[in-house]
């Protein structure tokens, strides 16, 4: 009893917010990176100091989406433009690459420092769905997916990994649009109809919706669940445990 379509042969998950509960690293990141160079910027050039919101601001510009879009998308949130650099900026340079470099060592040091936690209930529906036969992805933006799956110790219940790396490397273009799903989906030979796609972002449901797939479960972790329904989840759970609860 998965709660999902007879018709789905795969499920494609979302690692961040989903899976493991690294989301909050992320966010704190995202703040600590943006706090010091906003405040940095506001000493340097006069601007008014305005803290990085993580909630308001992480869900509407950086949740999901990968380093540079959310780096991209947030600056332009404030009206700063800033050079794009290349993805092997040092965390110094002021560039959108530099500043997403700065928030990424820090996460790889909050996870060094507080590991990584699995949600239980995920942990249930995997391996349920493990058992059920069912192949198996885990889609994510982070450069870092592979090594959170090691630290969290489930590496092992993925039949195929779409990170922020193979992104790169493939030209895919990211959350909200449906690229890195649709790769996941073909990596486990199936179409996008016979899909479930899970995620806790608002783009990635939107990437989900708009990649065809066959059922996209919205998971609610910050009291988002109308948001996640307008933008085509066909459910809504506070944990992917209550699905295997669903006729």
């Amino acid at each position: 009893m998965l709660g999902l379509p007879d018709s789905v042969r795969a499920c494609l998950f979302d690692l961040d917010g989903v899976l493991t509960q690294t989301a909050a690293v992320h966010a704190a990141a995202w703040k600590e990176m943006f706090d010091a160079y906003l405040r940095e910027r506001s000493e340097r050039t006069g601007e008014l100091f305005m803290a990085f919101e993580p909630v308001a601001d992480y869900d509407t510009y950086v949740d999901g989406k990968p380093r540079a879009d959310g780096t991209r998308s947030f600056l332009q949130s404030r009206g700063i433009a800033l050079p794009e650099g290349s993805a092997d900026d040092k965390t110094e340079a002021e560039t959108v690459h530099g500043l997403g470099n700065r928030k990424n060592e820090i996460v790889l040091r909050r996870l060094r420092e507080a590991g990584v936690a699995v949600f239980p209930g995920s942990l249930r529906y995997l391996r349920a769905t493990g058992a059920a036969g069912l192949r198996r992805a885990v889609v994510s933006s982070s450069t870092n997916t592979h090594a959170v799956l090691v630290a969290a110790g489930i590496v092992d219940d993925f039949d195929a990994c779409i990170d922020g790396g193979i992104a790169e490397r493939d030209g895919l273009k990211g959350k909200p649009g449906p690229d890195t799903y649709l790769a996941a989906a073909r990596a486990l030979d199936v179409v996008p109809a016979q899909a479930a796609v899970f995620e806790d972002a608002l783009a990635g449901v939107e990437a989900g919706r708009a990649g065809g797939f066959g059922f996209v479960v919205g998971v609610d972790r910050v009291g988002q669940r109308d948001a996640l329904r307008e933008l085509g989840a066909d459910i809504v759970v506070n944990d992917l445990a209550d699905l295997l609860d669903q006729p």
